[in-house]
C-alpha cells in the first residue's frame, strides 16, 4: 500500500534584510585596527628580542609565576616535500616520491636556531 504524502500548498517566505551600506566609519575603524595591530606586532617582536638577548647574555629571570627560557632548535626546511612527492610519484610511480623526499631530507643539514619559550 502506497503512502501518500501531503505537500503544503503555501510556503512561508522569510524576508532577508537588505544589505546595509558600508560606512566610512567602519572603513576608518578597520584601517585604524590594522595600524594598531602592526604597532602591537612590532612591540611584541621588540619585547621578545630584548628578553631573548638578555637570556643569551646570562641574565636571570625574577622568581614568580612565569618562566622564560631559550630552547635550541634544529630545523630542516621541508616546504618543498609535498611538491616533490607528487611530481616524483607522477614521473616514476606511486610511492617513489615519498622515498625520494625522505632520502633528500636525511641528507639535508639542519639549520640551528634558538626559540624563546615563555610559560
Amino acid at each position: 500500500m502506497a503512502t501518500q504524502q501531503s505537500i503544503p500548498q503555501s510556503l512561508t517566505v522569510v524576508p532577508f534584510p537588505a544589505p546595509q551600506q558600508i560606512s566610512q566609519l567602519e572603513l576608518s575603524l578597520l584601517i585604524s585596527l590594522r595600524g594598531r595591530l602592526a604597532q602591537l606586532e612590532g612591540q611584541v617582536e621588540n619585547a621578545e628580542q630584548s628578553i631573548k638577548t638578555r637570556l643569551e647574555k646570562g641574565c636571570s629571570v625574577e622568581e614568580g609565576d612565569h618562566v622564560a627560557l631559550l630552547k635550541p632548535t634544529n630545523r630542516r626546511n621541508v616546504a618543498w616535500k609535498a611538491i616533490v612527492e607528487r611530481l616524483r610519484d607522477r614521473l616514476f610511480g606511486p610511492g617513489q616520491g615519498s622515498r625520494y623526499a625522505e632520502k633528500v631530507l636525511r641528507r639535508t643539514k639542519p639549520t640551528p636556531g634558538i626559540s624563546l619559550v615563555l610559560e
